[in-house]
């Protein structure tokens, strides 16, 4: 199928959230990954979305061009080729950009978006994350309102984040304190100034103790009531039932339960990307502990080309980091929901 279009982006954010799921949103840094992600969710049954970061945009250009844009292009193309052959939606995101990347990164990319659109053509990414957890919440709302702005020019969807993820993501680091969990008063602000809908679509990181990296279940305190009392606060001022489409971020060591239970109160994305680096990985060690003799040249001998050829290797990285995309789905109770 092909990349989403907006109106099948929408409806499957508006499913996920009728039908009580959420969608797991998986980065990736190459073509590898990317089919990896895709192999996954067809293997699920799910639609999904696949996301960038910038680092991992950077990474998309080469390793010595380190250009955002010209890696998220390549990468947008790309995908659109090779997810048609796969029988299920999939949205493009570009995952955390803090302030002093937006210019080489979320903007442009915005405005490529924007002329594709007046050619009559689809945006090339479908969602755009804006990081503004390292600045304070006036100015990070100020920023989101002018994104949302050319997002909807763009018809795209906008991610912000409020409050501050803890741990460290592409040189974005949180401190693991009391910030880390967003208030009622916060989530009011935040409808004042974006709005609920008529401004423009956008989709809200409130964050409720949630930590990047890697960790044992336990170690994260999150309190997924803090999602339902800001869906409270502004249904008593507006009116409007569950008006967030909500983003959990620093997801590893959740319990199955906090999961659901975020779900419950409109979490719709859960972004996966520590876990299933871990499972891209792991294979690939796999595969070198027990073909060493073949993948080195050890003492004058030759190797064997069987051994070192990237594509032994790459394969079963590539299904180990699918299997890892199916039981994200399936945490999430995507698995199954595709859109017909």
């Amino acid at each position: 199928m092909p990349i989403a279009s907006p109106e099948v982006y929408t409806e499957m954010l508006s499913r996920a959230k009728s039908e009580g799921f959420a969608y797991p949103a998986i980065n990736v840094t190459s073509s590898q990954t990317l089919h990896a992600a895709l192999r996954g969710f067809a293997e699920a049954e799910s639609d999904g979305i696949v996301q960038i970061s910038t680092g991992g945009a950077e990474f998309l250009s080469g390793a010595t061009v380190k250009d955002m844009v010209t890696g998220s292009v390549a990468f947008a193309e790309f995908a659109r080729v090779v997810a048609a052959k796969y029988p299920v939606n999939i949205a493009l995101h570009t995952d955390h950009c803090p302030k002093n990347k937006l210019d080489g990164f979320v903007r442009p990319l915005l405005e490529i978006s924007k002329e594709r659109v007046a050619k009559g053509q689809e945006p090339l990414f479908q969602s755009h994350m804006w990081d503004g957890s390292a600045v304070e919440l006036e100015e990070n709302l100020q920023i989101a309102e002018e994104l949302l702005a050319a997002s909807k020019a763009a018809r795209t969807i906008l991610e912000i984040e409020v409050g501050v993820v803890g741990g460290e993501e592409d040189g974005i680091v949180g401190e693991i304190n009391e910030k880390l969990y967003t208030t009622p008063e916060d989530a009011l602000r935040t409808a004042e100034v974006l709005g609920l809908g008529e401004k423009g679509y956008y989709m809200t990181a409130l964050t409720f103790g949630n930590v990047h990296g890697s960790y044992k279940p336990g170690f994260v305190k999150l309190r997924p009531e803090v999602l339902k009392n800001a869906q409270d606060a502004v249904a008593a001022k507006y009116g409007k039932a569950k008006a967030f489409d909500f983003v959990f971020h620093g997801g590893s060591g959740s319990t199955m339960e906090e999961i659901h239970e975020a779900i419950d109160y409109g979490v719709v994305k859960m972004n996966i990307d520590t876990d299933t680096q871990y499972a891209y990985t792991r294979p690939v060690v796999d595969h070198i502990m027990k073909n060493y003799d073949g993948v080195l040249k050890i003492d004058g001998e030759i190797g064997n080309k069987k051994a070192y050829d990237p594509r032994a290797y790459g394969k079963a990285a590539e299904a180990g980091m699918a299997a890892r995309v199916v039981e994200g789905a399936q945490h999430l109770k995507s698995a199954g929901n595709k859109m017909k």
